[in-house]
């Protein structure tokens, strides 16, 4: 993969005109109360229109639900094949169901399948009181991941979206939510794109036609309420670039699968993604002052993508915000400047730049020498 020039050598790039790049139209006119469309890799937003506005989740609250079970599992604080009891509560929970029974044991496996393919909300009842204890309890642990993950507009007070008081999300936090499922729990991820599910002689077909309608699509989550309306959260995968897409408060089934689609669509279409560092790589290397070495490898910690309009990879401007400076010590991964990637004066990705490696104080000598060479600078 053909990378940025390393900044040391990079010059200025003639900005490519839009017309001859590929022109990108303004979204499609979507039909929901609040909507996001987000690429995977980047984070990058290319799509929104009331992203942070507080709205009811309906049973996209289960992603969340979801995220925790698995947190659980992959701490090792629970096991697929563990099993629990059905509380009474869990078999009246009203809504979507799995069909559970009051006092049987179910394993947490077949009850993730009943609440992410079924939508169970007696399955997800079931899982908060495995895990914490009781739902109320649960509630709690949700509100933790979702600060965690920067979810700042979000309130859960139950693990199954039913309407309350102060249960409230957005699309935007949602989009934040499913990028983490993704790139968290890999190993559980492929169970949202599952059509069907069969628990107690009872077969259920997973809500989200666009499982159906268009085989890029591998999950992720439908809701729906009377005061909710119609949400979708969907993710696919096309030519190994990821788009998330989340509509909250449509009017239908219908057009949730519809409005989504338009998006994803859209994303596909006018926008790319590339990788322009890899974590670890050395970008630059600078002179460091007062330290054992002068020399300092300045890298990123994870690896950076872009989204952007097709056809303007050569546009991308790469510069560096780093004090002229450097004293030792210095500290391996201890931020020293930004990486800031611009695409036509506008910051495309902002990065932290890092050492790459530790750089000890010097010694009587060495700090003696730089106080003068810098005296004469």
């Amino acid at each position: 993969m053909k990378l940025l020039p390393t900044l040391a050598l990079l010059v200025a790039l003639v900005h490519t005109p839009l017309a001859m790049a590929g022109f990108v139209p303004d979204p499609p006119d979507v039909n929901a109360r609040g909507y996001i469309l987000m690429d995977y890799l980047s984070g990058n937003i290319l799509a929104e229109r009331n992203a942070d506005a507080p709205l009811e989740p309906a049973s996209l609250t289960k992603i969340m639900t979801s995220y925790v079970v698995f947190s659980e599992v992959k701490s090792g604080h629970l096991a697929l094949d563990d099993t629990t009891r059905v509380s009474e509560k869990a078999w009246r929970t009203g809504g979507s169901k799995m069909f559970i029974e009051v006092g049987k044991e179910v394993n947490v496996a077949e009850l993730i399948h009943g609440m992410v393919i079924a939508s169970g909300n007696d399955a997800s009842v079931a899982l908060a009181e495995k895990v914490a204890g009781s739902e109320e309890t649960f509630a709690q642990f949700m509100n933790q991941h979702a600060a965690r993950l920067g979810m700042t507009h979000s309130h859960f007070t139950n693990a199954t979206g039913l309407p309350h008081d102060g249960h409230i999300t957005t699309a935007h936090d949602m989009a934040r939510l499913t990028r983490a499922l993704i790139h968290d729990f890999p190993e559980f991820y492929p169970w949202y794109k599952e059509k069907k599910f069969a628990y107690n002689g009872i077969e259920q077909f997973n809500r989200n036609k666009l499982l159906w309608r268009d085989p890029t699509v591998d999950g992720v989550k439908t809701g729906h309420t009377e005061s909710a309306g119609f949400c979708l959260v969907s993710s696919a995968i096309n030519n190994g670039a990821r788009l998330i897409a989340v509509v909250m408060g449509t009017e239908s089934e219908n057009a949730r699968a519809e409005e989504s689609q338009k998006l994803l669509n859209y994303g596909f279409r006018f926008f790319e993604t590339h990788q322009l560092y890899t974590a670890g790589q050395v970008i630059e290397k600078r002179r460091v002052w007062m330290g054992e070495s002068e020399e300092l490898s300045l890298g990123i910690p994870e690896d950076l993508f872009v989204t952007i309009p097709r056809g303007q990879r050569g546009a991308l401007q790469a510069s560096m915000n780093v004090p002229r400076q450097i004293m030792a010590p210095i500290a391996a991964g201890q931020e020293v400047g930004r990486l800031v990637i611009k695409l036509q004066d506008e910051t495309v990705a902002d990065a932290p730049l890092v050492a790459m490696e530790a750089v000890e104080e010097g010694g009587v000598m060495r700090r003696l020498q730089d106080k003068v060479l810098l005296m004469l600078e």
